[in-house]
């Protein structure tokens, strides 16, 4: 699995319990192992991109307010395709 998903299936980790479409993205990238982060994000259907999108600007403004560099950029890098 591609860095960046691995990050971003952490973050979803933690919304996986209360929302269906967290469930549908998380196990597409359990399932999707070997992708881009272009091709996972080509694959999403629109309810799923929305969720992704909202998800991520807390996400990543968690990892920034934290300073974990690391974890912001990885985050950012599937945001930007998202957008």
């Amino acid at each position: 699995m591609d860095g960046t998903l691995g990050y971003l299936r952490e973050a979803l980790s933690n919304y996986y319990e209360h929302s269906e479409v967290c469930r549908r993205v998380y196990e597409k990238i359990e399932s999707k192992s070997n992708e881009s982060e272009l091709e996972f994000v080509r694959q999403l259907d629109e309810e799923e991109h929305v969720f992704l999108n909202k998800v991520l600007k807390r996400e990543i403004e968690y990892a920034e307010d934290g300073m974990d560099p690391t974890r912001y950029r990885q985050l950012n890098e599937v945001y930007e395709l998202l957008i």
